[in-house]
């Protein structure tokens, strides 16, 4: 029995219409005076603190826990920002999905297990009023190593459910392949959903166990009661 499904969140929950990349770009611009361009480098599947690191070493910033803080407090500021202009929407079968969880017979805790810094995955869900669905979760504030996040988020599930969740009772949700290796890395079942930029024959590549075009073409039932 399954009794924790962790999400991730951009391409699997929401999609933001770019306001996140582009308040980090803006962000950047401002504190920093680089060029305000995201184009050169890869969102998708990452953490936030490892792709500002990135930033950080291009553009010849010292990485220093005072520029990640300064970085961060403006970047959550424009994404407020950026969101509240954005046309952005919630993926489709998420809204099921989460409801068919919570009314199982025995409902798994939900959380989430994503890139995103915290303040940042609260702002994008409750733009989208998803946010109060999570009871647990791990973020980028935690680890820049996507894995490390894992282990963290199945961690404070087992905290939460009072008792020590082996891999196989945890189910792991994301639209990447990086979200299926850090899955695996902490020996969960995994749902690839193919709405974010990774397409369903991509995803099936790194072997799931589900792949699946949007998340309305999978049951909370044949998730969890296996």
């Amino acid at each position: 029995m399954v009794r924790l499904v962790l999400f991730d969140i951009d391409g699997t929950l929401i999609h933001t219409d770019g306001a996140g990349v582009k308040a980090f770009g803006r962000a950047l611009a401002m504190e920093f005076k680089v060029p305000d361009d995201t184009s050169w480098t890869s969102f998708a599947g990452r953490t936030d603190t490892a792709i500002a690191r990135e930033f950080f070493l291009k553009y010849h910033i010292e990485p220093t826990q005072g520029n990640f803080q300064r970085f961060f407090e403006c970047y959550t500021h424009w994404l407020a920002h950026m969101l509240s202009q954005s046309s952005g929407e919630i993926c489709p079968g998420v809204w099921r999905l989460i409801y068919e969880l919570q009314h199982l017979p025995k409902r798994p805790a939900i959380g989430l297990l994503t890139g995103n810094i915290r303040l940042g995955a609260e702002i994008k869900l409750r733009r989208f009023n998803l946010w109060e669905f999570f009871q647990t979760g791990a973020f980028a504030d935690d680890h820049e190593d996507r894995n490390e996040i894992a282990a963290l988020a199945r961690e404070r599930g087992s905290r939460l459910l009072q008792e020590e969740l082996r891999g196989d009772q945890v189910v792991v949700i994301g639209d990447t392949p990086l979200d299926i290796r850090c899955g695996r890395a902490i020996g969960a079942r995994v749902v690839a959903v193919a709405t974010g930029n990774s397409s369903l024959a991509e995803l099936r590549a790194h072997k799931p166990d589900w792949a699946v075009t949007d998340l309305g073409k999978v049951r909370a039932r044949d998730l969890c009661c296996v």
